[in-house]
């Protein structure tokens, strides 16, 4: 029987150890590859990428929408040394930390959790935010555009696509305008309903527009198309989803999704 040096054993014992762990700076490379920084909206210059950077090992990573204090608590629980969302819980410059930040930033600091975002940049990469939601509605003979996906679908009713898109996102949704010839629809991911994506819908005679946050503004002003409210949350939550599946592929670390549906109801 060969007995085994214990020097040989420990030095075995640390290269898989080594192998179970990432630097922060080597996965943020390989998201910077799915969705460059450089994509992203001015808006959200400072607001990509590590946000909370703890110079931590790697060998968690939990994937998100938001970093809710539900997001965070769990990716505690699971012992990830990680978050991805896809929204910055600091969106603006602050001079003071109200209760509601202080509470992520505790929980997030207590537990050694980084956080990585990837926001208007995941939006427009290929195969990113925008992509996800085309692909999962169905889409075919997609035109991109610089935030949203313009394709075509079999003709529809009002009613029918709106079901078709509540069944495919599993959300209730609203919606307004009446058409039986639905042919050409534009997704936006998020909160799409602002005018100047709307009037490019126009301009390429879109039957339709799929997005979050439908405003009275809007609807007012644009009569003659149909709009359908699918939240913004549905619209962009199956990005992330995907985004875990993604990375399982690319990198040999443990990833966990963390699905927090604010679980918007309508009354009967």
């Amino acid at each position: 029987m060969r007995i085994q040096d214990d020097s040989v054993s420990d030095k075995l014992i640390l290269i898989q150890i080594e192998v179970l762990f990432m630097k922060l700076s080597e996965i943020s490379h390989i998201l910077e590859k799915i969705a460059p920084s450089e994509l992203a909206e001015d808006f959200d210059h400072g607001k990509i990428g590590p946000v909370i950077d703890l110079g931590n090992e790697i060998n968690k990573i939990a994937v998100s929408l938001d970093a809710t204090d539900y997001v965070l608590k769990r990716a505690a629980e699971i012992e990830a040394d990680l978050l991805i969302v896809h929204h910055t819980p600091i969106f603006t410059p602050i001079t003071s930390i109200k209760e509601a930040l202080a509470e992520k930033i505790r929980i997030a600091l207590e537990n050694e959790i980084s956080i990585y975002v990837m926001h208007t940049n995941y939006d427009k990469a290929e195969g990113g935010v925008n992509d996800v939601l085309a692909k999962k509605l169905g889409l075919t003979h997609i035109e991109k555009l610089d935030m949203g996906r313009i394709g075509t679908i079999p003709r529809s009713s009002s009613i029918s696509l709106a079901k078709h898109v509540s069944k495919c996102l599993d959300t209730p949704i609203q919606y307004v305008g009446e058409r039986e010839d639905i042919k050409r629809v534009m997704t936006i991911a998020g909160s799409g309903f602002k005018e100047p994506y709307i009037q490019v819908a126009r301009e390429k005679n879109v039957d339709a527009v799929i997005s979050g946050e439908l405003k009275h503004s809007v609807i007012r002003e644009y009569e003659d198309m149909v709009l359908i409210d699918a939240t913004h949350y549905a619209t962009e939550n199956p990005a992330m989803k995907e985004l875990s599946s993604k990375l399982k592929e690319k990198i040999d670390i443990d990833i966990e999704f963390i699905d927090h549906n604010p679980f918007i109801r309508f009354t009967e």
